[in-house]
C-alpha cells in the first residue's frame, strides 16, 4: 500500500529524495549513518521519543567534529594558523549547515481533522494546529489532508510561534514587536536604539528600506515622522510589519509594501538595515543575517542619491563584524559610499549588548566582543 502526503518546508527547504519509515527503535547511530546515505527518516513512534533522538544526533554528529570543544580549539589556534579568519568563519559556518543538514532528515507525518486543523498523528504529540497556521499558511495539503515536515523545523517554527504570541519588547517604543515567522526578531536593541537618538530634520517622509518586522518604520513614526514608507522583498516581511503597524495602531502613518529596494519618488530621510555579513543565504532565515556578495548594502548605496530629496539624509545601519571576521573592509564600504556619489555626514556608534557578546562559549566571542554597531550618516555630495 502506497501513501501520498505533500512536502511541506516553512525555510524553502527542498524535498527529500528517499524516506524509509522509522520509530522509537531507531538509535541516534542508525539516524546518522541513513543520513550519511541521504535517507530521510518519517517517524512513526512516540514525539516525545522523536526529540530525545533528535538531541541524540546532534551529540553524535558534534563528536564527529562539529561540536563546541572541538570548534574552540580550533579556534584557539587560529590566530597561529596560516589560514585568514574569513576561511575560518566559512568552515565553521559549513560545519554548521551540515549539522542542520543532518538534523533536518528526520521527519514528522502531519493530518487533517474534518474541522481543517492540523496535527501529529504520534503519540504524546503537542496540538500543533495554531503553530501550523503560523508557520505553514501557504502550504497545500495532499489530496489525502496529509503532509510531512522536518521535525527539526516544526521545533523552530513552535519557538518563533511563541515569540510571535509574546512578543519582542522594544525599550525605545515602549512596545512590543510581534515577529511573524522568517523575520529578524529584533532582539539586539542597540541598532533600534542608534535610530531612536538620531537627530532628526524634516519629519514629512521616511523610507525604511528592508523593513522586516517594520520595528525601525514603527521607530520613525513613534518619533514624529508623518508618513512613513517601508519596503521588503518578501511578502511574509510585509504582512508581519502591516501587521505590527496595525497592532500599534500607527496604520495611518506607515504602510509596507513588496518591492525592490526603494519606493517611488524622492524622501528626505531613508533609512536602511541590511544584512550585516557576506555571505550566501541558503534558506529564507539566512537572508535576514546574510548578504550575497553584499549585493543589498551596494545596491542601496548605489541607488539613495536618486531617493532623497536636496537635503536628504540616508541612514545606513551596519556592524563592523563583517571586517573583524575579515569578510570585508572598511575601505571597501568607504569606496562604494564614495563611488555612489554619497559622503559621510556624521556616523553614531554603539557597543553590543546582547548576551552572546559576553558569551565566552559562543565560537565567535571574540569577534562578537569587539563589534562596534554604526549609523552611518549619509548625504549626496555637493
Amino acid at each position: 500500500m502506497t501513501n501520498t502526503a505533500a512536502w511541506w518546508s516553512a525555510n524553502d527547504r527542498p524535498a527529500p529524495k528517499m524516506i524509509v519509515t522509522v520509530d522509537d527503535r531507531l538509535t541516534a547511530d542508525d539516524a546518522v549513518k541513513y543520513a550519511a546515505q541521504g535517507i530521510s527518516m518519517l517517524w512513526l513512534g512516540d514525539f516525545h521519543n522523536a526529540k530525545q533522538i533528535l538531541g541524540a544526533i546532534d551529540r553524535r554528529v558534534a563528536k564527529g567534529g562539529s561540536g563546541t570543544r572541538k570548534r574552540k580549539r580550533t579556534l584557539a589556534e587560529a590566530a597561529e594558523a596560516p589560514e585568514t579568519r574569513a576561511e575560518e568563519f566559512y568552515r565553521l559556518r559549513q560545519a554548521r549547515a551540515g549539522r542542520s543538514r543532518i538534523m533536518s532528515m528526520i521527519l514528522v507525518p502531519l493530518e487533517r481533522d474534518e474541522d481543517g486543523t492540523a496535527k501529529l498523528p504520534l503519540h504524546r504529540a503537542p496540538k500543533i494546529g495554531a503553530v501550523i497556521d503560523f508557520g505553514y499558511k501557504e502550504q497545500t495539503w495532499s489530496d489525502g489532508g496529509r503532509a510531512i515536515v522536518s521535525l527539526q523545523e516544526l521545533i523552530g517554527v513552535q519557538g518563533a510561534h511563541q515569540w510571535y504570541v509574546n512578543g519582542v519588547d522594544v525599550p525605545a517604543l515602549d512596545a512590543r514587536i510581534h515577529p511573524h515567522y522568517g523575520t529578524f526578531m529584533p532582539t539586539r536593541n542597540e541598532y533600534v536604539d542608534l535610530v531612536n537618538q538620531a537627530p532628526m530634520g524634516d519629519l514629512d517622509l521616511a523610507f525604511d528600506i528592508g523593513t522586516g518586522t517594520g520595528v525601525l518604520a514603527a521607530l520613525l513614526v513613534a518619533r514624529g515622522v508623518r508618513d512613513v514608507i517601508g519596503t521588503d522583498i518578501h511578502q511574509r516581511s510585509v504582512d508581519c510589519a502591516n501587521d505590527n503597524f496595525a497592532r500599534l495602531g500607527m496604520q495611518n502613518y506607515a504602510v509596507a509594501q513588496v518591492t525592490d529596494m526603494f519606493p517611488e519618488g524622492r524622501a528626505p530621510l531613508v533609512v536602511c538595515n541590511p544584512p550585516w555579513l557576506p555571505g550566501s543565504a541558503t534558506t529564507t532565515l539566512d537572508a535576514a543575517v546574510y548578504d550575497p556578495g553584499s549585493k543589498m548594502l551596494l545596491q542601496f548605496l548605489a541607488g539613495l542619491p536618486d531617493h532623497l530629496t536636496e537635503f536628504g539624509e540616508g541612514w545606513l545601519l551596519l556592524s563592523d563584524l563583517a571586517e573583524i571576521l575579515g569578510l570585508r573592509t572598511r575601505q571597501m564600504l568607504l569606496d562604494a559610499i564614495d563611488q555612489a556619489g554619497l559622503e559621510v555626514y556624521d556616523r553614531l556608534d554603539t557597543y553590543p549588548t546582547h548576551g552572546r557578546a559576553t558569551d565566552t562559549t559562543d565560537v565567535l566571542h571574540e569577534a562578537r566582543s569587539r563589534e562596534v554597531t554604526s549609523l552611518w550618516r549619509l548625504r549626496v555630495k555637493e
